[in-house]
């Protein structure tokens, strides 16, 4: 199982927010490059990074800092938040991001999506972030009406390779992954499926290993301590 450590970006900080609200922020570094070449140090190879501002605004707003890193590490990086047109997605690919992630545009407009797959292939992943075991969308704002088998089964269908399924009332609350979740959904769909929100320690990077998961992402587990990143990145392999 691959270790994704996250750099969630607002105004070109590294952040992270509470249940996805942006009122409970709290900044970790003001300076993210250095931020992912500690994670590059202790042994990670990915990179999992969320445009805050995008997520919001339907924009980017930290190409720059997102350039940085990419130019300045070996990381595998993936970005998602606010990828909702072509023009977008290519210009992260254009900067050298290794994969762009769709969430409210996967669910929103189809064609955008399979116009995405044709034109990138692997380079697309979709995000999915449940609330309630519904389909959430703008930047966790909206609940909709697709429950999340519905979702999978249909990235499936498409031709999607690799889902980031996040758990909304887990993320950044350090209560553990929602094993039953990511198990039930690992054995029922053939994606490469990356457990995020809530994975607050070693045991759940364990038992999320011996799901056979393709990644896992760590973000507030990482900042507080919870997680040392070179273990868990030892017991994922």
């Amino acid at each position: 199982m691959n270790i994704f450590p996250a750099i969630d970006l607002y105004d070109g900080k590294a952040v992270r927010l509470f249940k996805g609200d942006y009122n409970q922020m709290t900044v970790y570094s003001n300076e993210p490059l250095e931020v992912a070449r500690k994670f590059e140090k202790a042994g990670a190879r990915h990179l999992h990074l969320v445009d805050l501002e995008g997520a919001k605004a339907g924009k980017p707003t930290n190409l720059e800092t997102i350039k940085k890193i990419v130019d300045n590490t070996d990381l595998f990086t993936e970005i998602g938040g606010g990828i909702r047109s072509i023009e977008i997605a290519k210009a992260y690919i254009d900067i050298g991001v290794d994969r762009i992630i769709l969430g409210t545009a996967a669910v929103e407009n189809e064609d955008f999506l399979k116009e995405a797959l044709s034109l990138f292939g692997d380079k697309v992943a979709v995000g999915v972030d449940l609330k309630d075991g519904f389909v959430a969308i703008k930047g966790w704002t909206e609940k909709s009406a697709i429950t999340a088998d519905d979702f999978m089964s249909k990235m499936e269908s498409l031709g999607v390779k690799t889902v980031i399924c996040t758990d909304i009332s887990r993320d950044g609350a350090m209560q553990g992954s929602n094993n039953s979740l990511y198990k039930a959904l690992g054995e029922k769909f053939s994606i490469d499926l990356v457990a995020s929100g809530g994975v607050s320690s070693i045991e759940d990077i364990k038992t999320l290993s011996e799901m056979n998961l393709y990644g896992a992402i760590i973000g507030k587990a990482y900042y507080i301590g919870a997680i040392d990143l070179k273990e868990a990145i030892e017991v994922a392999r």
